[in-house]
């Protein structure tokens, strides 16, 4: 199954970083791979929550948390014709603060053809995301 990992130390509690993590109708002010954020649902991200994400240059994508570890992790996942694509998103103590590690599969009959013409752009999305989390985390009070 294709996919990749990325992790990043961040000198903020894992609380702060936790916040930003899940604040996810902030990303597109955070998050300069994110162009819009629509949350389908009401209240706090939780297991089932579903997000409209627009990312430049990849089309509009619904994501549904599936699982959920409150201040510590969540994987949600995106589903088009023939693809599957699964975001994990990690929160862990670290003697430093916390290591913040994004990871993404991708599965499906189509997977690896999508694979091979989007890996190199999804990987620039993956650590401009976990910079820019990182960022976020470092300057809030």
């Amino acid at each position: 199954m294709p996919g990749l990992q990325h992790s990043v130390v961040i000198e903020a509690p894992p609380e702060r970083v936790w916040d930003v993590v899940v604040d996810v109708e902030r990303w597109p002010e955070r998050i300069p791979t994110v162009d819009s954020v629509e949350r389908l649902d009401e209240g706090p991200l939780a297991l089932g929550s579903r997000t409209r994400l627009k990312q430049p240059r990849l089309s509009p994508a619904v994501w549904t948390v599936t699982e959920l570890t409150d201040g510590r992790s969540y994987t949600w996942e995106s589903r088009s014709s023939g693809v599957t694509v699964v975001a994990a998103h990690d929160v862990e103590p670290h003697a430093d603060g916390c290591r913040l590690t994004l990871a993404l599969t991708v599965s499906g009959a189509l997977a690896g053809i999508g694979w091979l013409m989007t890996k190199s752009l999804t990987r620039r999305y993956v650590e401009t995301e976990a910079a820019s989390i990182k960022a976020a985390a470092e300057a809030s009070p």
